[in-house]
């Protein structure tokens, strides 16, 4: 008489609850949801901080500044990229995600003195959010990537994704109701408060994070510091590293082109609709707001019902790699719409696809790229992507509609230069599967 088979382990409440999201295993339920929670409260302090920003700069007469902000940002993150590589190779995992994490809060504590006593603070702070936004937030999925194998990662980082695009949504409506309220100021308070709660909630993940005994989860030591070698070495002397920041800019590029054609798209509707002078511009103000505030709660919406239900089963069915191709060509397929039937319809269309996509399944992508890296890969070099390299996109994409508005483009010109560039987007997409499945076969 043969044994019978062991029944199937019971699903704890958290693994029942999660379930719809991603597949969480019992010992796994407390990091995941710590680090959701994390990503929760960094996006939702991102949205208060931004929100703040453009009250100081408008305010201050500024706008401008947002015109050369993202090269001014690429230069000073060619500093700040090896000054951060340079901390990190002196002090443990732990040590360098609380202690950058605080050094950011600190800077909101100056800013408030600062508006506290009459200074403008417009500029420095605008230029000083963008940084945060990039290197505060790439440090977290570092951690992320860091606690996880790459097993767990392409299970999990669904759920943790959840928490990024439901804190972006929710920070954006506590930012108004708070400076109603309270005024501005009140926003760096709870946004420093917040980053200090995501301090301590990172130690908590240190602490309880799940133990995989694996050759590859064993060996890393989380006490040492990181080694010698900058990120920015790293990239380029690593073709898959190589890969992911060429990905960063074209992506970027395709993205902030998208952007300014739909812009262009509404101010000539508002005009046309209301007229170009001065006794139109309260509504064509009213016009261009409506239509943005719709076009982000559509992105919005579209984006976190993808992330809720859509992203962990095509990871899952399809794997990273193939999921990776799935934005570029819905990119590709929208810009080639766009050069047959160019409209405010097609580009409305194109660009709340794009960008839902971009929120949800290509953010969690990308972010699992970095899965089977090296430790000093996923801070470092990571860093050095997320930041440097995707401005760069911005600094690029500003040079092309420059050189575009010199020539005297047309929207399908620009569109045209979108289908070549997500042509590029897709081959690298596709080199980096190869890679992946590479780094796989190395890995067994």
């Amino acid at each position: 008489m043969t044994d019978a088979a062991p029944l199937p382990e019971k699903k704890s409440i958290g693994q029942r609850l999660l379930s719809p999201i991603a597949e969480v295993r019992r010992e796994e339920v407390t990091s995941a949801l710590l680090l959701t929670l994390i990503m929760f409260l960094i996006l939702a302090a991102y949205y208060m901080l931004k929100t703040a920003r453009e009250v100081f700069i408008l305010g201050e007469g500024g706008a401008e500044v947002k015109s050369y902000s993202s090269a001014g940002q690429a230069l000073l993150l060619l500093v700040l990229v090896p000054a951060y590589g340079a901390f990190a190779s002196r002090v443990s995992r732990m040590q360098l995600v609380q202690w950058v994490t605080l050094f950011f809060a600190s800077h909101l504590l100056l800013f408030l003195a600062a508006t506290t006593a009459g200074w403008h603070v417009g500029v420095p702070y605008f230029l000083w959010v963008g940084i945060f936004n990039l290197m505060v937030i790439a440090q977290f999925w570092a951690f992320a990537a860091d606690i996880f194998t790459p097993e767990q990662g392409r299970r999990i980082f669904p759920l943790i994704g959840v928490g990024s695009s439901l804190g972006a949504w929710v920070g954006s409506v506590r930012a108004g109701q708070v400076v109603e309220a309270f005024g501005t100021n009140r926003l760096l308070i709870v946004a420093a408060v917040t980053l200090a709660i995501c301090a301590f909630l990172a130690r908590l993940v240190h602490q309880v994070k799940p133990r995989v005994e694996t050759a590859q989860a064993a060996a890393p030591d989380d006490e040492k510091p990181l080694g010698k070698q900058d990120g920015f070495s790293m990239i380029f002397g690593d073709r898959y590293l190589m890969l992911i920041a060429a990905l960063a800019v074209v992506l970027n590029v395709v993205n902030t082109t998208g952007e300014y054609l739909f812009g262009r798209y509404v101010v000539d509707m508002a005009n046309a609709t209301h007229g170009t002078g001065p006794e139109g511009a309260a509504a064509r103000e009213a016009f261009i707001g409506s239509t943005y505030s719709q076009f982000f709660s559509t992105v919005n919406l579209v984006g976190f019902v993808l992330q809720m239900f859509v992203v962990s089963r095509v990871i899952k069915f399809l794997g990273v790699g193939t999921s990776l191709l799935i934005h570029p060509v819905v990119a590709l397929s929208g810009y080639l719409l766009m050069l047959r039937a160019p409209s405010m319809w097609t580009i409305t269309f194109v660009k709340v696809a794009d960008n839902s996509l971009d929120y949800s399944l290509g953010n969690t992508t990308k972010q699992a790229l970095w899965l089977p890296t090296s430790r000093e890969a996923k801070y470092k070099a990571k860093q050095a992507v997320d930041s440097f390299f995707v401005r760069a996109g911005d600094v690029i994409q500003a040079g092309l509609v420059y050189s575009g508005e010199l020539l005297a483009f047309a929207v399908p010109a620009f569109a045209a230069i979108n289908v070549v560039l997500s042509g590029a987007w897709l081959g690298i997409a596709f080199l980096l599967n190869r890679q992946m499945v590479v780094k796989a076969k190395e890995d067994r």
